[in-house]
């Protein structure tokens, strides 16, 4: 494989830096909303229901960018151990296509798809 390590390395931890201030804009657009339960009696329905729905959509996102930065973090430490670019199912080199569409990948490609299916 010709992954230049330190390359990955610094888009991994560009990428990172990305998801932390998108997941923080969310938090801080949050705080920024005001008070919903306390503003409910004087919104219509559809407005308060508009409301819950984006605020959900909000944690959700989050959550999601805190698994990502897991995913990030688990990928630099294969970069530090020296496995990084191999499937921790089969053992088998990541194609560096896939890597580089998706860098804090653990399945090749084949493994991936069998994981789908399930």
């Amino acid at each position: 494989m010709s992954i230049d390590i330190e390359d990955r390395r610094g888009e991994l931890l560009a990428m990172r830096d990305r998801v932390l201030r998108a997941a923080q804009d969310i938090v801080e657009d949050d705080k920024d909303d005001g008070e919903l339960s306390s503003a409910a009696g004087d919104q219509h329905l559809a407005d308060h229901a508009s409301e819950m729905f984006d605020r959900e959509v909000d944690e959700s996102l989050g959550e999601n960018a805190d698994q990502l930065v897991r995913d990030i973090d688990a990928a630099l430490a294969r970069l530090d151990e020296g496995t990084y670019g191999t499937c921790t199912r089969c053992g088998q080199p990541i194609p560096e296509e896939r890597l580089d569409a998706v860098p804090y990948a653990v399945l090749c490609v084949s493994c991936k798809r069998d994981e789908e299916r399930r």
